[in-house]
């Protein structure tokens, strides 16, 4: 073995957290990420199965929408009385995105996630034209004051400190 590979494979077993970081894993369920429904013939690797309106589904396990897609957002009391839901507003690469997304697949579901776990999921009726998506329940006080930190309310400049 060469002095680099020597060196690059004691690194890595010194500091197992560069490994986890470079495969892309850091923060895989953190923030918000919208799934499209996928089909059960789907490339296994490729979809995760949902308890969803009753019956089992399965979703697409690549989101169509993250956090970093989000231009700003706004919370509301849900309906139910338990926390919160909230507008989403996306960046215009993503409003893009998800009215082509949404005009191709009308009467499939999307599921919202915030922090890897399941909050909601919404029947696509028609296409997503305004850029807005949004999760009507599920989300926490604590994850809303996250969000603060990170994107701004809708109508401001700077995320709220």
């Amino acid at each position: 073995m060469t002095l680099p590979r020597l060196f690059a494979i004691a690194l890595l077993s010194l500091c197992p957290g560069l490994t986890a970081q470079a495969g892309g894993k850091k923060g895989e369920n953190s923030g918000i990420s919208f799934h499209l429904q996928g089909d059960p013939s789907d490339n296994p690797k490729m979809i995760f199965q949902q308890f969803n309106a009753g019956q089992q589904m399965v979703f697409r396990r690549n989101p169509e929408v993250m956090t970093k897609d989000i231009a700003a957002f706004n919370p509301f009391p849900s309906q139910d009385g338990q926390g919160f839901g909230m507008v989403i507003q996306l960046k215009p690469s993503a409003k893009n995105r998800i009215a082509a997304v949404t005009n191709a697949n009308v009467n499939r579901w999307m599921l919202a996630m915030v922090n890897g776990r399941r909050v909601d999921a919404v029947v696509i009726d028609k296409m997503i034209e305004d850029g807005h998506l949004v999760i009507w329940k599920g989300i926490g006080a604590a994850e809303i004051e996250a969000f603060d930190k990170e994107i701004p309310r809708i109508g401001e400049a700077k995320p709220r400190r």
